[in-house]
């Protein structure tokens, strides 16, 4: 009989190919990994030896027979067992546990054990082959069982990726089920040409299908740098955690501080070039190996091996070198770097926790907090901890709209009543405790949280107005304090007027502070904002007057109702005559422009005496009220009103 193995040829060129590229992709020690390897070289093997049982076939009275029989028999165990390598590897993307993956496993290879064993005792039987002087190659009577046993590990691998499809992202389960069943469509083909031989093609149009989809260099390689990416590094790190989790270990990234000027002053490309060199200089500083590239102008440096001498060493080198310029063809320059770093202490932290840990660490040294490397200790880590309980309870406050909302009054100094009040949202009880403002504000300004807070604390307002309202007793408005973030909302106006509407709260009892350093940051949508709002009939105040950088020119154009005078004036102002001096005018200007002023922070004797000197409309402070709680501010208004008729 003839055989056609040109097309066992070509898959062998491939499948080397894939070889070689496969071997340069991810060096993650994973299962999937390994197992991948394991089916090429299986593969790899089997096109080999059937191609080379082929030749010798041919030339069997020119070629000891007993060789022939070995490559044939080796040729007949590997060939089925590709179907078993593909069910495995199939398992291996399935299953994350391992101890999973060996019980179906020691079932699995049943099939496969008991072929090998079929043709281990081939000489004997002459089920599968027969190969002799006289007639060369004979086919046995059970020579199906090959593809049968081929055909099975492809329908269980089919079976299993259809059982799992609910686990599995729906690109894997496509590619999962497509090469098993490329494969078995591949060698019906050679069972109707008998004399094509193309098993080595189906097991390669498999790998190949696999290869680009699921084992591809570029899935984990970095384009640029040619290093392992991010998910690269998760993957390792997550690898490490689960089969180490006692191991101690370093991670540390290193962050360029303002590489987007080299981009703006030389173009991307040779901001690309320096990045490669960046790369190119921390991999030689490491060692060649467990460089990544964490993100777009940061690497990270993973030290398996915990030692505090290699560790110091290597970013004393990175330091040295960022203190010395970089050249790019024509271009000079220097460039700062920050470094963040955190040790695995094997306590069974969360991948989440430890890439939470060196985030954090990154963003300590960019702010200077910790000079240019910050080395996340046990208390920062707790702290940082913290800050994500903190950043829990904010979410689950806010789902619930159950944080507390506090009122402190505001005095008038004319009336001697208080007509007015600052409303503040409090967290007095919590799984961690009392969390106060001074800790949980800038935690809800950072993640951008403070946006919807606000408006539930609008809208808890506009209820309690209009709950004072229903029972008699007289408020002139509530100061609503806005963030900076809040001016990002491009429908920011709108739904500001449909919570008071929908409340149907008088616009005159809401009004709606920012501090200077909003101003400062956005006085244009700031001014386009008041214009609305004093259009609807809401009142607009400046907070923390004397704390940020907005002018004069820039207040004086805006229609504010009060500016509020920062405590840190009102204090400095006991100490120093010129400040003292300084505020009064300013109080005076104010006024003149139409304004009322607020002092705030007042809380002595002394301090109201000169806040009532300096000329000021209202004064706030524990002096006359402390924040309270909504039921007892409603019975401090009520005593207020009652207090107001009697007189």
């Amino acid at each position: 009989m003839e055989w056609n193995i040109a097309a066992e040829c070509i898959s062998l060129v491939m499948l080397g190919i894939i070889w070689v590229y496969a071997r340069k992709g991810s060096r993650l020690p994973s299962l999937k990994n390994r197992i991948f390897q394991w089916c090429v070289m299986v593969t790899f093997s089997a096109i080999f030896t059937n191609i080379l049982s082929t030749v010798m076939i041919y030339n069997y009275v020119r070629i000891p027979m007993w060789s022939t029989l070995v490559v044939t028999m080796i040729y007949f165990v590997l060939t089925p067992l590709m179907g078993l390598a593909y069910f495995l590897y199939t398992l291996s993307v399935i299953y994350t546990d391992s101890s999973q993956i060996r019980r179906i496993v020691s079932v699995g290879i049943i099939p496969g054990a008991v072929y090998t064993l079929v043709i281990l005792s081939n000489p004997f039987t002459n089920w599968i082959f027969d190969l002799n002087m006289n007639d060369g190659y004979i086919r046995g009577p059970f020579i199906s069982v090959t593809y049968l046993v081929f055909y099975a590990y492809c329908i269980a691998s089919i079976v299993f990726t259809f059982a799992n499809r609910r686990q599995i992202d729906r690109e894997i389960y496509r590619i999962l089920a497509a090469f098993p069943v490329l494969a078995v469509a591949v060698i019906i083909v050679q069972q109707v040409y008998p004399s094509v031989i193309l098993s080595g093609s189906a097991a390669t149009c498999a790998l190949l299908i696999i290869y680009l989809h699921l084992q591809n260099r570029q899935i984990s390689i970095d384009y640029l740098t040619n290093v392992p990416n991010r998910q690269e590094l998760l993957d390792m790190l997550g690898l490490v955690l689960k089969k180490t989790p006692k191991k101690t270990f370093v991670l540390a990234v290193v962050s360029l501080r303002d590489f987007r000027q080299i981009n703006n002053a030389c173009g991307q490309q040779k901001g690309d070039e320096f990045l490669k060199a960046m790369c190119q200089f921390l991999q030689k500083t490491h060692g060649g190996s467990n460089v990544y590239r964490f993100s777009g102008d940061e690497f990270a440096l993973l030290f398996t091996q915990e030692d505090e001498t290699q560790i110091k060493k290597c970013v004393e080198t990175i330091q040295e070198r960022m203190e010395q310029p970089w050249q790019i063809d024509e271009f000079h320059f220097k460039l700062n770097v920050v470094i963040g770093v955190v040790q695995y202490s094997g306590e069974g932290e969360s991948l989440e926790k430890l890439i939470n840990s060196i985030e954090y660490a990154v963003s300590q040294a960019k702010s200077g907090k910790c000079g240019q490397i910050c080395y996340c200790n046990k208390e920062m880590l707790e702290s940082l901890e913290r800050r994500r309980k903190v950043i829990r309870i904010l979410k689950e406050k806010l789902e619930d709209e159950s944080f507390q909302m506090y009122y402190q009054p505001i005095y008038s100094v004319r009336s001697g009543q208080f007509y007015y009040a600052e409303s503040l949202m409090r967290i007095p009880d919590s799984p961690i405790g009392p969390i106060y403002p001074s800790e949980f504000i800038p935690i809800a300004e950072e993640t951008g949280l403070i946006i919807n807070i606000t408006y539930v604390i609008l809208n808890k307002v506009c209820k309690f107005i209009n709950c004072l309202m229903s029972k008699g007793i007289y408020i002139g408005s509530i100061h609503v304090n806005f963030s900076a973030m809040q001016f990002s909302q491009p429908n920011l106006a709108e739904r500001v007027l449909a919570i008071i509407e929908a409340n149907g709260t008088p616009p005159s009892a809401i009004k709606i502070e920012f501090t200077e350093s909003t101003l400062a940051e956005n006085p244009q949508l700031v001014t386009d904002f008041a214009l609305k709002m004093k259009a609807h009939g809401i009142k607009m105040g400046l907070d923390d007057f004397g704390t940020g950088y907005s002018n004069i020119a820039t207040v004086i154009n805006i229609p504010f109702g009060t500016v509020k005078l920062d405590k840190s004036l009102v204090w400095v102002s006991m100490k120093n005559e010129n400040s003292a001096l300084a505020v009064r005018n300013l109080t005076r200007t104010f006024k003149e422009l139409g304004m009322k002023v607020v002092a705030e922070g007042v809380e002595t004797e002394e301090q109201r005496k000169l806040v009532v000197d300096f000329g000021v409309d209202q004064i706030q402070g524990f002096y006359y009220a402390k924040p309270m709680p909504e039921v007892e501010m409603e019975t401090f208004m009520l005593a207020q009103s009652k207090k107001e008729q009697r007189c």
